[in-house]
């Protein structure tokens, strides 16, 4: 007997971890792309699947005292740039979160990519993907670029000492081949602020 549409896709999800994020796109090879669309709408109907956003389905992850589990927004644009096969870079208040510089998590949170873009809502915030240039994607080290978003978004007018010292720990990290292969994707005074250290 030949399993229904739903049936296949629901077989699919659960050969997966719970947690993990899917596409209409994943489940293509079962039928027309509304026979999918209407089977993860059925699914969601019966809660095997959570929408996180527009064609974006999470299988939950349960705790049995936080309920559902959601995803990161990084988790989420990193699962959306897999598929589109796109690279994404943070920017912004997020890239200082992610350094460490600031306890203030985004609720809108803005990369730069190589893909399609848009801004994606997901419940109170938003993803938003901003074309960039090529060059820019060609960075060797994911710190290093995150550092050159941070200081970007700080402005040269506001480097204290202590984002310096902070800075300065974090370079002696990373590789000097990578520094000097990414410094070159920085601006001048954050060049200049990167190698007089």
């Amino acid at each position: 007997m030949t399993l229904s549409v739903e049936n296949q896709i629901l077989k699919s999800i659960y050969n997966h971890k719970r947690g993990k994020i899917f596409f209409p796109d994943n489940f293509n090879k079962y039928g027309s792309s509304t026979a999918v669309r209407q089977a993860l709408n059925r699914l969601e109907d019966k809660g095997v699947l959570l929408r996180l956003a527009r064609g974006i389905y999470l299988f939950p992850k349960k705790h049995k005292v936080l309920g559902i589990l959601l995803p990161t927004i990084e988790d989420i644009a990193k699962a959306i740039a897999k598929r589109d096969k796109a690279r994404i870079i943070p920017t912004g208040l997020y890239a200082l979160n992610k350094l460490g510089f600031s306890t203030q998590v985004p609720v809108n949170v803005v990369y730069l990519t190589d893909g399609s873009p848009r801004k994606i809502t997901i419940g109170s915030g938003s993803i938003k993907f901003k074309s960039a240039p090529t060059k820019l994607l060609a960075a060797k080290n994911d710190r290093m670029i995150l550092i050159i978003q941070a200081l970007k978004h700080m402005k040269k007018d506001n480097i204290t000492l202590e984002v310096k010292k902070k800075i300065n720990k974090i370079l002696a990290e990373i590789p000097n081949e990578d520094i000097k292969h990414d410094i070159k994707l920085a601006p001048s005074w954050i060049r200049d602020l990167i190698t007089k250290r």
